[in-house]
């Protein structure tokens, strides 16, 4: 018998820019009409992917033996670890995310750059193998991704992503507010902006946290670009079907 859906909230705090002078927390707590996940804002192995993808629904052993014969160079460990041994993805799609990006700010200081450095930061994710992409939309109602901008934070984090999932631990719909200054009043250059999208992305996409300091999932980012480890436990994690491992 099918299991009763049980929806995921899952809120992510994104992670700080290097400079801000601070680190971001890991939390989570669990309300009646939902579970609400908070989390802060080597090479790519050569065999990677050649085994295929293990579709939704196989063998959950067939699932263990490939994480196990994959998983080096990725951090897709600590996913398992935070997510109580769960992956959450979006599902493999034929069309690409619409991508809403809020194109203009009242906020004080407010970059028009932001936009294009936000969309420059999509675009390094779209350069990664997955079978997710993404398109930008001018229309809202029409956007499966929506990224909005505020002040700061009261928190010190420079970014948030909640998304939520369904019964089968797919993800289906998620946004993205990004914070204009620090919450010490330091304002975000265009560039530190896009680090801090990817970073974004990447919880947008389903990857959590990783202790590596050179990757950037790192909870206080202080790369610019994504690392081999990035691209590499993103590519793991959509050649394994969403779900939990147990």
């Amino acid at each position: 018998m099918k299991r009763a859906a049980v929806p995921l909230l899952s809120l992510v705090l994104g992670a700080l820019l290097l400079g801000a002078g601070h680190r971001s927390a890991t939390a989570s707590s669990t309300t009646d009409a939902a579970t609400i996940h908070e989390s802060d804002a080597g090479s790519i192995d050569g065999a990677l992917g050649t085994a295929g993808p293990v579709r939704p629904g196989g063998d959950r052993e067939a699932v263990k033996r490939k994480l196990h014969d994959e998983e080096g160079g990725t951090y897709i460990d600590e996913i398992l670890l935070e997510r109580d041994s769960s992956l959450a993805r979006w599902p493999d799609r034929d069309s690409p995310l619409a991508v809403w990006i809020r194109p203009r700010s009242n906020i004080a200081g407010f970059d028009t750059a932001y936009v294009d450095r936000v969309k420059s930061a999509f675009r390094a994710w779209d350069d990664v193998d997955l079978p997710i992409h993404f398109r930008f939309v001018t229309d809202s109602a029409r956007a499966d991704v929506h990224v909005t901008w505020i002040d700061h934070f009261k928190d010190p984090i420079s970014g948030r992503t909640r998304w939520t999932r369904d019964e089968d631990w797919n993800i289906t719909n998620a946004d993205i507010v990004l914070a204009v200054h620090h919450r010490g009043g330091e304002q975000l250059d265009p560039d530190a902006m896009r680090a801090m999208a990817m970073h974004e992305i990447g919880h947008l996409l389903g990857l959590d946290h990783t202790t590596d300091s050179s990757s950037i999932m790192a909870p206080v980012v202080r790369v610019r670009e994504l690392s081999s480890e990035d691209r590499a436990t993103a590519q793991l994690l959509y050649s394994l079907p969403a779900g939990p491992l147990r």
